[in-house]
């Protein structure tokens, strides 16, 4: 079954992003755990040049991570642009993004080029395209490192041969709920594949929002990676979950309504949270909002998720926020979102 949410969002209900990612290096140069900071500085200086050379996007934009603040670096995390390791590296490094934000390359993260599509929903199909014309208009002009045996060569083991990882963002409430998840959990090892937590890898899940992928590479092709993603790894897990939430309405309807009615309550009354609360009880209302229990969009919810974190929070606040003004801003900032729904 395939529900068109807001917008017409394929299977919001569960995944909330469909990631398609390439990790890519250069030939003749050193990978960056040997390499100089001036053999890492011209890796960048390459890649910044081919990357605005190149039609890859409508607009595409630079940053150098050494120019960024602390905050801009943190915005960057949060919006799922760059990885944590990314923004507190020593090495030169920048990103590339597109003006929409559905593209990011990452230069110099843990391979020379990490390049990714991200769209909202259940959308493997179409960011794994984009992904592949975006990667044939860099190796036009790029000369990446690729072994006749191996395929493409990384410093990460699991990234060698096609180097492409597929990731969903799911939300899973319900399988947490009925104790289920464990058990999806080692299925997906059994699978190999990879599951962590919002923010990736070295990360705990919040909000129970996971992020799950294929680890190996190497030995298939793209497509045939990609075709098992897309029509058996993502409808499993949508399934799962359904299945789950149909089971809770069956069995436990009043307390499930109870938890979200309370966590919806909370939102719209609270003048202080913290991140975790936040998103535990967005969470619960996010899981109210795909079974028509509350009056809010999956999409207002997605993007509270983001909204609510710290470096969004003084962003907004337009100052650095102390402690407990984060809690009291954080609280208004939920509070006048759900106000307008």
């Amino acid at each position: 079954m395939n529900i068109d949410g807001d917008n017409g969002i394929p299977d919001n209900d569960v995944v909330l992003t469909t990631r398609s990612r390439l990790a890519r290096n250069l030939a003749d140069h050193p990978f960056l755990n040997r390499a100089s900071d001036m053999q890492s500085a011209l890796v960048m200086q390459t890649a910044q040049r081919v990357l605005l050379d190149a039609p890859l996007s409508e607009k595409t934009l630079w940053m150098d991570l050494d120019e960024l603040t602390p905050l801009d670096r943190s915005l960057l995390v949060e919006r799922h642009l760059i990885s944590r390791h990314h923004s507190e590296s020593s090495l030169h490094r920048g990103v590339a993004i597109s003006s929409d934000e559905h593209m990011s390359i990452m230069v110099n993260e843990e391979d020379h080029l990490r390049i990714q599509v991200i769209q909202r929903g259940s959308r493997l199909d179409e960011t794994f395209e984009q992904l592949m014309r975006i990667d044939a208009l860099l190796e036009q002009q790029l000369d990446y490192a690729f072994h006749d045996q191996w395929g493409y060569l990384s410093v990460c083991p699991t990234n060698v041969g096609t180097g492409i990882r597929f990731s969903v963002m799911v939300h899973l409430p319900a399988l947490r709920i009925t104790n289920e998840l464990a058990k999806v959990q080692r299925a997906a090892k059994e699978l190999h594949l990879v599951v962590r937590g919002y923010y990736g890898e070295g990360s705990e899940s919040t909000g129970q929002i996971y992020q799950v992928s294929n680890q190996v590479t190497l030995g298939r092709t793209e497509e045939e990676i990609q075709e098992e993603f897309s029509k058996s790894i993502i409808p499993a897990l949508i399934d799962y979950e359904r299945s789950a939430r149909n089971v809770l309405m069956k069995k436990n309807s009043m307390l499930l309504d109870d938890r979200i009615q309370r966590a919806y309550s909370v939102l719209c009354s609270a003048r202080l949270l913290k991140v975790d609360e936040a998103m535990k009880l967005l969470s619960r209302v996010r899981l109210g909002a795909s079974l028509g229990h509350v009056d809010c969009s999956i999409q207002t919810i997605d993007e509270l998720l983001v909204q609510v974190q710290p470096a969004h929070l003084n962003q907004q606040a337009q100052s650095t926020l102390s402690d407990n003004d984060e809690l009291e801003y954080r609280a208004l900032i939920v509070r006048n979102t759900l106000s307008q729904q």
